[in-house]
C-alpha cells in the first residue's frame, strides 16, 4: 500500500469501544442517574459485570489502564471491602430477576489477588446477583506473579477464560516498556489453566512498541502460535505522553514510524491468517471454532469497553475504581483515584461521577459505528427501521463517503457498503466519518494505524 495512503489515514482516531467514547462523557451524570438506570433494567434482562482490580507489583510503561503500584497487600485488601460494599448497593438498586450471562475481572492485575480472596470476591458476586450457571467468566492474568495456588482458586472461582498478557517476548523491547517476562513464564501460565481445565485462553499483543520491527514481531508471533491459544488480540501500541506519565519513560527515538507500524501489524496479520486463525473486526483473531470467531460469522459480535465479544448483554455493570457501566439510557464512570473511590462508596454506596446521557441520534451513530467495528458493513435497512428520523443523515453521510473513496476502502452494495479488506485495517477512521464529537478537541487519541 502507498506510504501517502497509510499517513492519510494514520490521524488519531478513537478506538471505538463506545459511542461517544469516554473523553466526552461530563459530570452532569451521578450516583443517581446510576441508581435510577439501575433500577429501570428489565427483570428479564442479561446483565454483564466488569470489575476492575487497578493494582499492579510493578508499572508496565506502555499501559494505559487505571492502575497503580502496591508493595503491599493492606490496600489490596481495604479496596476489595470497598468493592463488596459497592456490590451490595449495587444490587440493591437493581431490578430483582436481571441475569448475569458474563463476567470480567481486568485491571490492573486480578491475579494480584491472594488465593483465599479471588474465591472470596467471586463467592460475594454470585451472593449478590443471578450468575448463570454456564455463563462466561474471564480474567486478565499477568503471568509474572501467577502461582499454582491461584491458578487453583480460579478454577474453583469458576473462570472459563483467561486473557493473559505478552505485548512483545524482545528483550530489548520489554526492557524499554518495564515488562520483564519469558515465553517459559507464559507458557507454565498458559498450561496450568489447560491441565485444570480452562480451554479457552487469549493472548494480548502490541505492536508499535519501542525498538520493534517487523523481523522481531515475527519472531514473538512464531512462539505465541506454539502455544495454540484460541483468540489472540492484536493492538496497536497508543503512545500518549501528554496524558500518561509513565509513559514519558519510553525513548520516543525508538519507536516505529508510521509505515513501521502498519506493516508490523500486516505481517502479524497474514501470518495469524496462514496458521489458521479467522479475522474477528479490526484487530482480534480467534480459531475458526472458538465462540469469538463463530459470533463473527453469524453478525452476533459485539464491541464493549473490553473489545470485541459474544455478550449482547442488555447492560453493562462496572464495579471498582474507573469501572464504566453501560445502560439503554447512557454510560456511567466511578471516579479514578483509588481513595476517592473508597470515600464515595464509604458515604454513598455509589461512586458514580461522571457519564453521558444517550440521545436518539446518539443511539443512531453507535449504532452505524458498531456494526462497522464488527461487520465491517454499513447497516442502511436496519438503521432506516430502528432510527426513521435519524437514518437520513447516517445514510447521506454513507454516501458521500462511498462517492469520495480513491481509495479501494468501500465498496457499494444494497444495503449502502461494506469495507474491503483493503479498508479493515483503517476501519476506525471510517468509523470517524459518522462520530459527531470527533472534531471537537476534548480527547486525546492513538494512530489510526
Amino acid at each position: 500500500m502507498r506510504l501517502d495512503t497509510v499517513k492519510r489515514y494514520s490521524a488519531p482516531v478513537p478506538r471505538y469501544t463506545s459511542y461517544p467514547t469516554a473523553p466526552h462523557f461530563t459530570d452532569e451524570i451521578g450516583a443517581s442517574d446510576h441508581g435510577k438506570w439501575l433500577s429501570e433494567v428489565a427483570s428479564s434482562a442479561s446483565v454483564s459485570l466488569y470489575i476492575h482490580l487497578p493494582f499492579c507489583d510493578s508499572l508496565c510503561w506502555f499501559c494505559g489502564c487505571h492502575t497503580k503500584m502496591v508493595r503491599r497487600y493492606e490496600p489490596v485488601k481495604a479496596y476489595l471491602e470497598s468493592l463488596m460494599t459497592e456490590m451490595r448497593f449495587v444490587a440493591r438498586h437493581l431490578t430483582s430477576g436481571a441475569r448475569v450471562r458474563h463476567i470480567h475481572w481486568g485491571g490492573g492485575s486480578p491475579d494480584i489477588l491472594c488465593s483465599d480472596d479471588i474465591e472470596r470476591l467471586a463467592e460475594a458476586t454470585r451472593c449478590r446477583f443471578t450468575v448463570e450457571s454456564d455463563g462466561e467468566f474471564a480474567v486478565e492474568i499477568d503471568p509474572r506473579q501467577l502461582e499454582d495456588a491461584k491458578v487453583a482458586a480460579f478454577v474453583r472461582a469458576g473462570v472459563t477464560r483467561v486473557s493473559i498478557g505478552v505485548q512483545d517476548f524482545d528483550a530489548d523491547v520489554q526492557r524499554a516498556i518495564n515488562r520483564e517476562q519469558s515465553f517459559d513464564v507464559t507458557r507454565r501460565a498458559v498450561q496450568g489453566f489447560r491441565d485444570r481445565g480452562v480451554s479457552s485462553v487469549n493472548i494480548d499483543l502490541v505492536y508499535g512498541l519501542p525498538h520493534q520491527t517487523r523481523r522481531s514481531v515475527g519472531r514473538t508471533l512464531e512462539q505465541i502460535i506454539e502455544l495454540d491459544p484460541d483468540r489472540i488480540s492484536l493492538f496497536g501500541y497508543a503512545h500518549l505522553p501528554a496524558r500518561l506519565a509513565r509513559q514519558r519513560m519510553i525513548p520516543e527515538w525508538a519507536l516505529p514510524d508510521t509505515l513501521e507500524r502498519f506493516a508490523q501489524s500486516n505481517r502479524l496479520a497474514n501470518r495469524l491468517v496462514e496458521a489458521g486463525y479467522q479475522r474477528v473486526g479490526l484487530d482480534h483473531f480467534a480459531r475458526p471454532g472458538d465462540a469469538l470467531a463463530k459470533a463473527a460469522r453469524s453478525g452476533t459480535l459485539q464491541r464493549n469497553f473490553q473489545g470485541y465479544t459474544t455478550d449482547e448483554a442488555d447492560a453493562l455493570i462496572g464495579l471498582g475504581a474507573s469501572a464504566i457501566g453501560s445502560f439503554a439510557e447512557g454510560y456511567v464512570q466511578n471516579t479514578v483515584p483509588v481513595a476517592d473511590y473508597q470515600r464515595r462508596i464509604a458515604q454513598d454506596g455509589l461512586a458514580t461521577v461522571r457519564g453521558y446521557r444517550l440521545s436518539e441520534t446518539d443511539k443512531a451513530r453507535a449504532f452505524v459505528i458498531s456494526r462497522l467495528m464488527c461487520e465491517l458493513k454499513f447497516p442502511k435497512d436496519e438503521l432506516q427501521k430502528r432510527f426513521a428520523r435519524q437514518s437520513v443523515e447516517m445514510i447521506e453521510l454513507a454516501n458521500r463517503l462511498v462517492a469520495t473513496d480513491q481509495d479501494g476502502l468501500l465498496e457499494a452494495d444494497n444495503d449502502g457498503f461494506e469495507v474491503t479488506e483493503r479498508g479493515r485495517a483503517f476501519i476506525r477512521s471510517i468509523c470517524a466519518h459518522f462520530d459527531a464529537h470527533i472534531d471537537t478537541g476534548l480527547a486525546l487519541h492513538s494512530s489510526g494505524v
